[in-house]
């Protein structure tokens, strides 16, 4: 199991909470000792927001024609992955054996693909349809 930052500001933070009840016994002193705590847990987590926006909009601003054509070619190469289907129905109307094996075969490559590549896909496509959902109601695009 892998542990990232939040993992770490989580532990930090627990053993900070853990030095601050055995250090302040006064009541208020504990009070002003957390309120500093949950400020500096608060700050880290905007600090990695911020850090996660700058990144976005660097990639936004890109001058790289392959950053700006990575999300709609992982899209169309979604969409393709979907679209396979409608001709497989009717190859099973035809060659059911055929249609057998293919399916098998398209069962286990999609089964490799990690859940996490899946989850990138389906937030890229929310992302990506509200979007141009909000352009078309703005009258920005067509």
């Amino acid at each position: 199991m892998a542990f990232g930052i939040d993992d770490a500001i989580t532990a930090a933070s627990s053993l900070i909470k853990d030095g601050i009840d055995k250090i302040w016994p006064n009541p208020s002193d504990e009070a002003a000792a957390k309120v500093a705590l949950m400020k500096a847990q608060a700050d880290a987590a905007i600090a990695q927001l911020d850090a996660a926006n700058r990144a976005a909009n660097a990639e936004a601003a890109s001058s790289d024609p392959w950053t700006s054509r990575a999300r709609p070619s992982f899209l169309y190469l979604m969409y393709l992955m979907v679209l396979i289907s409608v001709p497989m129905g009717v190859l099973s109307a035809f060659a059911p054996d055929v249609a057998a094996r293919v399916t098998v075969g398209m069962k286990a490559f999609l089964a490799s693909i990690p859940t996490d590549l899946w989850n990138v896909f389906l937030g890229c496509f929310a992302v990506y349809s509200g979007g141009r959902t909000w352009e078309k109601v703005r009258g920005v695009a067509k």
